[in-house]
């Protein structure tokens, strides 16, 4: 069975690991390095790769930390390495749509829509389970069969973002930005009913806005719609 530890899930940072109880993969390394090992009670030895979707620094604070104390590959676009600085012994260039086998693990990178160089999303299969991860990409343009877990943005509500322009908290021009970068809880719906989850156990949010969102109205929401057990990934 596979499980998801969230160690940060915000615009301050992100990190997550999902196990199969034999091997763990890192997704995101987006805060100090030492702190991923701390929440990992420094076992970090059955770490096979880390997964990068994109090249902003709340995805990859900690990478530079990593590479100078472990030997854990970073498997990420070209795109993003582009803007990264990673020693080649250390890269592993993915592909959209182009299947790679990281240890016991089957990737499949998948396009997704956010201002970086060149972002991904995964679908992760461990012998017969299925994890799909989305984070900041405002659209996903694929439908995903036999979903076991899901790791999905909701970062705002368009109904909570207009109030915060309204009220002066957020700048127009920020709106634009977020709307053009980001998951909404409205698109996280229009997503979930696209898509049969049937086979799906859990729902991960992912990414909450601490302006925009409301962690507790988007469980609350989503758990209704799916009657799916759904997580919030926020810490």
């Amino acid at each position: 069975m596979i499980t998801i530890q969230t160690i940060a899930s915000s615009s301050k940072g992100n990190a997550y690991v999902i196990s199969n109880g034999r091997s763990r993969l890192l997704l995101e390394c987006g805060i100090n390095f030492d702190k991923i090992r701390q929440a990992l009670n420094f076992k970090i030895a059955d770490i096979a790769a880390c997964l990068i979707s994109h090249e902003h620094i709340d995805h990859t604070a900690g990478i530079k930390k990593m590479i100078q104390t472990t030997n854990i590959p970073i498997y990420a676009s070209e795109g993003t390495f582009s803007a990264l600085s990673v020693p080649d012994s250390r890269k592993v260039v993915i592909k959209e749509k182009t299947a790679q086998f990281i240890a016991e693990w089957i990737i499949l990178p998948f396009k997704t829509e956010h201002d970086a160089a060149e972002p991904l999303g995964f679908i992760i299969q461990s012998e017969n389970e299925r994890l799909v991860f989305i984070t900041d990409s405002y659209y996903v343009r694929y439908k995903f069969p036999a979903i076991n877990y899901l790791m999905v943005e909701c970062n705002y509500s368009k109904e909570i973002l207009a109030k915060n322009v309204a009220e002066g908290r957020i700048h127009p021009s920020m709106k634009k930005r977020v709307l053009q970068s980001h998951f909404s809880l409205e698109n996280v719906k229009e997503f979930l009913k696209a898509n049969d989850l049937s086979a799906l156990r859990e729902i991960h949010l992912l990414h909450i806005s601490d302006t925009n969102g409301d962690p507790q109205l988007f469980k609350k929401e989503i758990q209704e719609l799916t009657g799916i057990p759904v997580y919030i990934n926020k810490e």
